[in-house]
């Protein structure tokens, strides 16, 4: 049996966590300090300090080759795990056994210099992530048009759009070769035409027989690259296996209590009126998600909470579904099926219920407008987001091949002729 190349065992990171108020006067600051010393002098308890245990218990081991996933809620523990993996800090119990050579891509662009130029960064971050010259020279041109910067190369990297910034970062980091990759969100950089070559530099990646640890909230992407995922929940081990099944579960796990997202903060455009505005939007379905995720097929409903400010004799909800390359799928006006007004002021919730879309997995971002007799009254272009995660059944757990943005189901017969 092959020896596993990361070995971890009764890992676990503690954090203390302080809540002592801020000391703005000298009194303040001699006080505290008073109560500090009462309180090792008798050993009691420091009510202002709390241990906070990000992983606890922590075991699994990954062989040569494989492509390994990690999924999990924001807090999980997922990227302190790789913060440990990556040796950037040390782990508080248990540990960790890696055999090979280690680079790690935890957060694009970490060693750029503002002032210097593409080219001399790329020599820089190279070196900070492990390669030598010579290796940093011999990929030089094959990293310069991965990132597509060939004509601001010797501009300093200060004047580059964030776009190209990225671009490069990530072209460096990508073109490492060492035996154990570990990776944290890379597959959510640029836009949508970059994010898929992203994506097929990581699948080349997997496939030339290096070990990769990946962290990555889009469910569709992961399940396509790894042979196995590890599901933390709340910093423990809650599962590891099959990618469906375990996207699965963790899909499960967001099913827990609905959250309502706050549209009072959402940048708003074209001037609008403002005497009906959009105050919140909940995603209800038959069990509420947290976390604005759901699982394909599932029907998608949303609940919206306006507030009017003066009488309207009539008001009109629109709503536009856009894909990640910005092309609106679905358009809905509230007036193809009835008339919201007329309103006096008060605060009104406002029901749309899409039912089953079959929207295929990924992510989509949905515009939402108010209109009146008067004009525009509220207007969020990139209201929020939702995503579809992949199907966890067998007849559509290839969903991640399909071209189109919606997996619509058919009827199929077939008949003999002849």
């Amino acid at each position: 049996m092959a020896e596993p190349v990361i070995t971890v065992s009764g890992l676990g990171k503690r954090y203390v966590l302080t809540h002592a108020p801020r000391s703005d006067t000298l009194r303040d600051t001699l006080t505290q300090g008073a109560r500090g010393m009462l309180r090792r002098f008798t050993r009691r308890e420091d009510p202002t300090r709390e241990q906070f245990w990000a992983l606890r218990d922590v075991d699994f081991a990954i062989n040569r080759g494989e492509v390994v996933g990690i999924v999990g809620r924001n807090g999980a523990g997922k990227s302190t795990l790789l913060k440990i993996l990556s040796r950037i800090t040390e782990p508080t119990t248990g540990r960790i056994t890696l055999r090979g050579r280690v680079a790690s891509l935890l957060e694009v662009g970490t060693g750029f210099h503002p002032e210097l130029s593409g080219r001399e960064n790329i020599y820089l971050n190279g070196a900070i992530l492990g390669m030598s010259r010579a290796e940093i020279r011999r990929k030089f041109d094959e990293i310069v048009a991965f990132a597509e910067v060939e004509r601001f190369l010797d501009t300093p990297v200060k004047h580059y759009s964030s776009g190209m910034y990225v671009r490069l970062a990530f072209a460096v980091a990508a073109h490492l070769e060492p035996e154990i990759l570990i990776v944290d969100e890379v597959l959510a950089v640029g836009d949508a035409a970059f994010q898929k070559k992203c994506l097929g530099k990581m699948q080349q990646v997997a496939g030339s027989g290096r070990t990769v640890l990946l962290v990555s909230h889009n469910l569709v992407s992961i399940q396509q690259l790894c042979t196995r995922i590890v599901h933390l929940q709340d910093g423990h081990l809650a599962g590891e296996g099959d990618p469906a099944e375990q996207i699965r579960r963790y899909m499960g796990t967001l099913m827990t209590q609905a959250e309502t997202f706050s549209l009072a903060a959402v940048t708003r455009a074209l001037n609008p009126r403002g005497h009906a505005r959009l105050l919140y939007v909940r995603l209800t379905t038959a069990e509420p998600t947290a976390a604005w995720s759901l699982p394909f097929a599932e029907p998608v409903k949303l609940a919206f909470a306006i507030q009017v400010d003066q009488p309207l004799p009539s008001l009109e909800l629109g709503l536009g579904l856009f894909n990640q390359q910005g092309v609106e799928i679905i358009s809905t006006l509230s007036s193809w099926q009835q008339d919201l007004g007329p309103v006096t002021p008060g605060e009104y919730h406002i029901t749309v219920d899409y039912g089953v879309i079959e929207l295929a997995p990924g992510r989509y971002r949905f515009g939402v407008g108010l209109k009146s007799d008067h004009g525009l009254e509220d207007y969020l272009p990139e209201a929020f987001e939702l995503e579809i995660g992949p199907a966890g059944s067998a007849p559509r757990a290839n969903l991640g091949n399909i071209r189109g943005a919606i997996a619509r189901s058919a009827h199929y017969t077939i008949q003999r002729v002849s």
